[in-house]
């Protein structure tokens, strides 16, 4: 049918509809998004920083990173919930 199509991505043209677009399911969002509200997600965007700005150096584990992270935080007192 011509002027049936419902556009790019519509249901009418074949194209994904709906949450089928999505890469990622509701779960796996949530877990995303829960992982970043607790901070789980630091040594995560360590990681990344590091290999984006610093090429070749190491990295330190994930171990050495939470220590070096709470040493920090000792020291260095803040505001903070918990």
């Amino acid at each position: 049918m011509a002027g049936s199509s419902t556009g790019a991505g519509g249901a009418a043209t074949g194209g994904p509809v709906g949450s089928a677009r999505r890469p990622r399911g509701w779960w796996a969002t949530l877990r995303w998004y829960v992982r970043g509200v607790l901070g789980e997600d630091a040594y995560d965007a360590y990681v990344a920083h590091r290999g984006a700005t610093h090429p070749g150096e190491t990295v330190m584990s994930e171990r050495e990173y939470w220590r070096a992270r709470t040493d920090w935080q000792e020291k260095n007192p803040q505001g903070r919930c918990c």
